[in-house]
């Protein structure tokens, strides 16, 4: 029924245009974010055809006889356009699944886009990996989210405060100034959490370049020096915090508390979510109840991003 193949280059203008046009994809999938550092993953994405017409796309790497959806990114799962339906992809799940198996793959870990990052409803994937793979949820991480049209009220300390920077003449700007933020990062994660960022100052930088509508530095300055800063991800709906970390200075005058609070209400108002994203400690597993409590200062509540897993 279907026509199954791997991704090769020579498929990326196609991959790309489907997954700008899906109902669930994000510029994550786009094939110059993928492949950024394609040096670290055996790729195995797959391109899903019916009647000659691209259904679905996996972005997706190879470990073994592992297949992960992706290992590189933060959430993947199928993509699919706004024709994609329960029946079609219950049946789409079957074949990938007998396509894997006949290439020496047993196990496939799968990770969906939350539904915050849907256009429209998107969660035929999920009904198909549990009827069709019979899927169990293996991973759950809390992120925090708020609606902008229904937001929950920021908590009274971190109004205080934002107004505090406010009065003390902090300023805030989008910026290119990304090798003086990531010296502020680094040494911030080092410092507490014997942690490092997911990307280099040369990837960020990169991927900046090759996304300049979706991936931009938002600052709050001191008398013209950076002390506090946050990365925007942008995708059609959501604006997501893909990192945050301020001076010893900027936290004493609040920085990050007028960083929100400018983005909030009037850099990115228009976005449906604004996601502070997950709050796990580096171990992965357990809550970081220190960082989601400032999250949820902020207004956020959570979803989930889920991990699930199923033998062939």
């Amino acid at each position: 029924m279907f026509q199954l193949k791997q991704y090769v280059s020579t498929d990326a203008a196609l991959w790309n245009d489907h997954v700008a046009k899906s109902k669930n994809g994000t510029f994550l999938a786009d094939r110059r974010y993928v492949e950024y550092h394609g040096d670290r993953f055996d790729d195995c994405s797959l391109m899903c055809f019916l009647d000659d017409k691209l259904y679905a796309t996996l972005p997706a790497n190879r470990e073994g006889d592992t297949l992960v959806s992706h290992a590189g990114l933060t959430y993947g799962g199928l993509i699919m356009g706004s024709d994609a339906n329960a029946a079609t992809t219950l049946q789409l799940f079957k074949e990938i699944n007998a396509w894997l198996l006949d290439r020496g793959i047993r196990r496939v870990i799968y990770k969906p886009s939350p539904w915050v990052y849907h256009t429209m409803p998107a969660e035929e994937d999920l009904y198909a990996i549990v009827e069709a793979c019979q899927a169990r949820l293996t991973g759950r991480k809390i992120a925090s989210v708020i609606k902008t049209d229904n937001p929950a009220k920021w908590r009274r300390d971190r109004r205080y405060a934002a107004n505090k920077a406010e009065h003390n003449g902090l300023t805030t700007e989008w910026s290119d100034d990304w090798s003086s933020f990531w010296h502020i990062l680094t040494t911030h994660l080092a410092e507490k959490y014997d942690a490092r960022p997911v990307h280099s100052l040369q990837e960020i930088q990169l991927l900046a370049t090759r996304f300049p509508d979706n991936i931009r530095l938002y600052v709050a300055r001191a008398a013209g020096e950076l002390v506090g800063g946050t990365v925007i991800y942008t995708s059609r709906n959501v604006a997501h915090t893909q990192y945050i970390a301020s001076t010893n200075q900027g936290r004493s005058m609040h920085a990050i508390d007028l960083i929100f609070r400018r983005l909030l209400t009037e850099e990115l108002s228009q976005a449906d979510f604004f996601d502070f994203g997950t709050s796990m400690a580096p171990d992965g597993h357990s809550l970081c109840e220190s960082l989601i409590y400032q999250k949820e200062g902020f207004g956020g509540r959570a979803i989930c991003y889920d991990t699930y897993e199923w033998e062939l």
